[in-house]
Formats: structure tokens, C-alpha cells, sequence
């Protein structure tokens, strides 16, 4: 309870404002106290003078009354004395009528008229020398005179020791209120302080803790515990120092999760989170305890490994890793299996720094997973092949904005009549530098990045241009695209396609998206929402290599397709074995039962077209027909006049 208030920012502020008015109640009672003191010592300075100068009264007429006694013992012998002495209390009873309080200014008049009186008598007397009873008369009027005015000066000395000591009295008494007040605020003053010392205190540990929580943080994945990239930096620097020293070699794990996207998508980014501290105390409970185990972001995790004797001792501990990682695990009910690629490199075999550490092991899980190795060790040929690959990434950017990119056509064609019924349009990059370079030379990369997006909204506008032209010069061919299947997770993409069309004022009859299995199984549900959508605007949808998949069969029924499109694996052996007509026969009876067009891929030679005919698939495709030509071509081998591409 006591550390909540001490915590509390009400408190805190109530403190110190307490503390400063303390501190301010005290300023004030010191200058109350010096402006008291130095005033109390004015008064009793300026006290002390009027009774001195009361008592120099006295004195004076003593003087003048001794004198006057000399004077009547021996008039000759007195004479001068007393000459000298009248007068002599004149200068203190003028200061006294000037500067005395208003008592003493009352009680001066009736002194000056007595002194003056006194005086008088004396002057008189000196003047009377022969008559000794006059003398003698007078002489006992100055004497009582005389009385009468010491005993007014001693009357105003007495009243002024008392005035002085009631206001000492009173000073004193105020002081003691004074310093009764400092006390009771010195006594505050020094509890706000203690509280204030251990606000300051308290604040002060929660700084602390606060920043060893955020270097924590810092320094850590929030999700899952484990280093984060920046620690996983030192600790790589700290390894190879040390390996430095005591010449050893470091071995770094970089692992990559197989199909993590299609979780989140799916099941949701709880699921993800799930699935992700699941990796990370599965690898956490695998690695040894010198190892250090790091999320690097998104499904990419790292095992930094000191006091590794070889390449194939990293490899082997990778191979555990994997195997302890791989397996199913339950999400929310729903159960997957998890599955990964590992990418590995040693120093100093493979790498002379940190940062070049990493880089090896990530471009070496680059290779485990595109190969699907499972696990891959750093080769330096597969550095420069991945450093090509990169580079080309970045010039594909380009290439979409200087319309590198052309567009080759192959035709399909009717099996029974031999008529184009229409064209599949395939990417191809004319490279300044490396010449023409076909799909497979940038696509796989392209679609492991974002820029598959933009790239394929690129080829759907050529191909929608060249259509357009083809129209307007009478030559109706209706053109196929290919659709990776990030465009099928992605609800903006029908909006585009009808933008796409409508910009162009092509019909959307004349489009048909060719997608692949895969694309569908990864989101059914999605995948069916986008599919209807872009049926809903009159696009016709295909799926390309159809058969090569394992589980799409149970959702042909349930997706609102228009074509299927046999793989060209199953159309080379037709004729050649009873097992490849089978699965073509058995494909068309699907499509008849269900519906939907067929077109045979990878026509090569006559006996199969024939072939294709005869079991009754009604179109094809194929380097017998027409390999992928350009427009222009197209149009010359359709006996035509050329038409000029857009």
C-alpha cells in the first residue's frame, strides 16, 4: 500500500510542492527574524541613548550642585569651578527635547524650565556677594531645584529600563514563537524531504528497471523470448573473437519455415504467433547450452553455434535441429506440421566477419529452400548465383518502367477443325545486357517477392492492349493469362482485372486466368471468394497443370472454373503407355461430368494431336502447333497481314 502512494504522481507532486513552501516558510520566519532583531536592536540602541543621556542630566546637575557647595565653602576658590560647571546640562537636555519619545519630550519642558530656573538662581547668586542670608537663600533654592531635576532624570532613566526591559521581554517571547514555528517547519520540512528521497528512490529503481526492461526488449523477439537480430550481432561478434583466440571455428544455422504464410492466411495471426513460439521452444530445447538461439523476424529464425569442428559437424547438428523441429503441432484445434530449411556456414572456412557470417547462412537456406534440400551449406557458386538472382529482382523493377518486357503468343487450336480458338500470352524479358531471358529465368524469384504483384498486373495490360489491336484490325483471339497464386489471396485483385478491362474496352469473355492447383489448395475459401468474383465479371478461368497436383480433385466441384488444362507430362507419354492414356481419358470424362472445357498442353507431334482428337478433347497447345512467337510472328504464321504490337 505504502509503495503504491510512494509511487503515486499525485504524492510525488504534493511533495515536492510541500517541500517548497516549506522551504519558503522558513525564508520568510528568517527575514521575519533578522528584520525583528535588527529592529529590537535599533529600539534598545536608540532607548539606551535617551537614558544615557537622562543619566547625563543627573550627572550634570550633580556636578553643577557640587560646584555650587564649593562656591558657598570658599567663595574665591569656588568661583571658577562653578563658572565652568553652570550650563554643562544644557547640551543634553536640548538632545533630549530633540530626540527623545514623546514622554521624554513632555517631561524635557518641565526639565528646561527647572534647569532654566536653576540656573537663573545660580547666575544669581554669583551675582550676590555681600549679602550672606540672600546667599544663603538662594543657594538652598538652587539645591532644591537641583533635586528636583535629578530626580527627574533618574525618574525617565528608571521608566526607560523598564520600557526596555517589557520589549525585550516581548522579543523574546516572539522568538520563541519563532523559533517554535522553524522547528514545527524544520520537523515538515524533513519529512517531505525523507518522502521525497524515497519518491526519488522509487522512481529512480523504476528508471532502472525500466531500462533494463526496454534493453531487454531491445535485444530480444517480444513474441517469442529469443535474441533478436541486434543481439544475435554481438553475440556473432563475441563468438569470433573468442574463435580468434583460441582457433576455433562458429558455426550459424539460418532456418526458414516451409508454408508459414499459408498459416497466417488461413488460420490467422494468432495461429501464426502460435506456431512461432512452438519453433522456438522446440529449437530452444534442441541446441546445446553454449548455443544461442535468435528469431530474426517473420518465420526466419538463426542458431548461432560456437566451438564447431567442420562443415559437416554444422551439418549434423542442423540435421538434428530439423528433425526435432519437424512434426506436427496443435493450434487452437487445428493441427499442422511444421517443416523448414536450413541454410548453414562456418567460420572462418566460409566467412571472415559477422555480418559476411550471415549473409553465407542466409543465402545458403536460400538454396535448401528453393531446392528443397531440406538443409544446404554455403557454396560460394551458389553465392553468385544468388547475387544474380538478387540483382535481377532489382532490374526487373526497371524493366516494368522501360518496357523491357514483350509478350510471346502460342495458340490454341481446335483438335477437330484446326482453327486458333485463341492464344496463351507468355512473359519474356529482353535484357540489354543478357538477351532474351524466358520465364524461368525470373519468375520463381519474382514470385518470392512483392514484385510479382505489379509485374503480373504489367503483363495483363499487354496482353489486353494486344487483344485490342488484334480487334480493331479484325482478328477476334481471345488471349490467356497466367495468375500466380498471391493474386488469388489478394481481394483487391478482381477490382483491377475489371479497371484493366474497362480502361480498355475489351470484354471480359475474351479474358481467360490461368491458375494452378496449388494456388487453390493453399486458401480454398479465399481462393473460391476471388474466383466467383472474377467469374461475376465474365472472365473465363482456367487451371493450369491440371493432374499434377495430389488434393484438388474434391474442390472442381465447389470452384467456379471454365477450363481445365492437362499437363504436359501426362500428353508426351499419350500413346507411348496405357497408364498416360488412362489419366488423359479419365481427365475428360471429369471435365465432361463436371462441365468444363479441356485443353491438352505440350502437343509435340501429329500422332498425338490425332490421338487427343479421337478421345475427345476439344482443344490444344503445343511446339507441334506453334512454339511462343510474338505478335507480329503470329500473325505471319496465322497467313495474315502483320499487325504492329501497341
Amino acid at each position: 500500500m505504502l509503495a503504491k502512494v510512494v509511487r503515486s504522481k499525485a504524492v510525488a507532486r504534493a511533495a515536492v510542492i510541500g517541500l517548497a513552501l516549506g522551504v519558503f516558510a522558513l525564508a520568510v520566519l528568517a527575514a521575519v527574524s533578522i528584520t525583528t532583531n535588527a529592529r529590537t536592536t535599533a529600539h534598545i540602541e536608540h532607548n539606551s541613548r535617551i537614558s544615557d543621556h537622562w543619566s547625563q542630566i543627573d550627572l550634570h546637575i550633580s556636578v553643577e550642585t557640587e560646584a555650587l557647595n564649593d562656591y558657598m565653602v570658599a567663595k574665591k576658590f569656588g568661583k571658577d569651578l562653578l563658572d565652568s560647571a553652570v550650563h554643562s546640562t544644557r547640551p543634553d537636555v536640548e538632545w533630549q527635547a530633540a530626540n527623545g519619545d514623546s514622554l521624554d519630550k513632555e517631561n524635557i519642558v518641565l526639565v528646561q524650565d527647572s534647569y532654566a530656573a536653576f540656573t537663573d538662581t545660580l547666575n544669581e547668586l554669583r551675582r550676590t556677594t555681600s549679602n550672606r542670608d540672600r546667599m544663603k537663600e538662594l543657594a538652598d533654592q538652587a539645591t532644591l531645584g537641583a533635586s528636583f531635576l535629578r530626580k527627574s532624570a533618574n525618574a525617565n532613566v528608571n521608566r526607560h529600563r523598564l520600557a526596555m526591559d517589557s520589549y525585550l521581554a516581548d522579543a523574546a517571547s516572539f522568538n520563541q514563537k519563532l523559533s517554535l514555528a522553524a522547528a514545527v517547519i524544520c520537523g515538515a520540512d524533513f519529512l517531505l524531504l525523507v518522502l521525497c528521497a524515497s519518491i526519488l528512490l522509487t522512481h529512480q529503481r523504476r528508471i532502472e528497471g525500466q531500462a533494463v526492461e526496454s534493453r531487454y526488449r531491445a535485444l530480444h523477439d517480444e513474441l517469442t523470448g529469443l535474441a533478436n537480430r541486434a543481439l544475435l550481432a554481438d553475440e556473432i561478434e563475441k563468438a569470433l573473437r573468442v574463435a580468434q583466440e583460441q582457433d576455433e571455428s562458429v558455426g550459424l544455422l539460418l532456418l526458414d519455415l516451409n508454408k508459414f504464410k499459408e498459416v497466417n492466411d488461413t488460420l490467422g495471426h494468432h495461429a501464426g504467433d502460435l506456431l512461432l513460439s512452438e519453433v522456438a521452444a522446440r529449437l530452444t530445447a534442441a541446441v546445446r547450452g553454449t548455443d544461442t538461439v535468435a528469431r530474426l523476424g517473420g518465420d526466419e529464425f538463426a542458431v548461432l553455434m560456437p566451438e564447431i569442428h567442420s562443415p559437416e559437424h554444422c551439418s549434423e547438428i542442423a540435421r538434428r535441429l530439423l528433425e526435432s523441429l519437424e512434426g506436427p503441432a496443435e493450434l487452437d484445434g487445428v493441427t499442422v506440421d511444421i517443416s523448414g530449411s536450413i541454410g548453414a556456414a562456418v567460420f572462418p572456412l566460409h566467412s571472415s566477419s559477422g555480418p559476411e557470417l550471415l549473409q553465407h547462412a542466409d543465402i545458403a537456406m536460400y538454396t535448401a529452400k528453393r531446392n528443397r534440400l531440406g538443409i544446404a551449406v554455403y557454396d560460394p557458386s551458389a553465392d553468385r548465383h544468388s547475387s544474380q538472382e538478387l540483382g535481377l529482382i532489382g532490374e526487373l523493377r526497371r524493366a516494368i518502367d522501360e518496357d523491357e518486357l514483350v509478350l510471346h503468343y502460342q495458340p490454341k487450336v481446335s483438335t477437330s477443325t484446326g482453327r486458333v480458338v485463341g492464344v496463351e500470352a507468355l512473359i519474356r524479358w529482353q535484357h540489354p545486357l543478357r538477351g532474351l531471358l524466358f520465364p524461368g529465368d525470373f519468375i520463381p524469384q519474382a514470385e518470392e517477392s512483392e514484385i510479382i504483384v505489379p509485374l503480373t498486373d504489367h503483363v495483363l495490360g499487354m496482353a489486353l492492349d494486344q487483344h485490342r489491336i488484334w480487334r480493331a484490325q479484325d482478328t477476334l483471339l481471345p488471349v490467356a493469362v497466367n495468375v500466380p497464386t498471391v493474386c488469388l489471396l489478394d481481394d483487391t485483385f478482381p477490382d483491377r482485372v475489371a479497371e484493366a478491362l474497362a480502361s480498355r474496352g475489351v470484354p471480359a469473355g475474351v479474358l481467360t486466368l490461368e491458375i494452378t492447383e496449388t494456388s487453390i489448395i493453399s486458401d480454398p475459401a479465399q481462393a473460391s471468394a476471388i474466383l466467383t468474383r472474377l467469374r461475376g465479371l465474365g472472365v473465363r478461368l482456367s487451371v493450369d497443370d491440371f493432374g499434377t497436383g495430389y488434393s484438388s480433385m474434391s474442390y472442381l466441384q465447389s470452384m467456379p472454373l471454365h477450363e481445365l488444362k492437362i499437363d504436359r507430362s501426362f500428353v508426351r507419354t499419350l500413346g507411348e503407355s496405357h497408364g498416360g492414356t488412362a489419366i488423359v481419358r479419365a481427365v475428360l470424362e471429369l471435365a465432361r461430368a463436371l462441365d468444363l472445357e479441356v485443353v491438352a498442353e505440350g502437343v509435340e507431334d501429329e500422332a498425338a494431336l490425332v490421338l487427343l482428337g479421337q478421345l475427345g478433347c476439344a482443344n490444344a497447345q503445343g511446339y507441334h502447333i506453334s512454339k511462343p512467337v510474338r505478335a507480329t510472328d503470329l500473325m505471319a504464321w496465322l497467313g495474315r497481314p502483320v499487325l504492329e504490337s501497341a
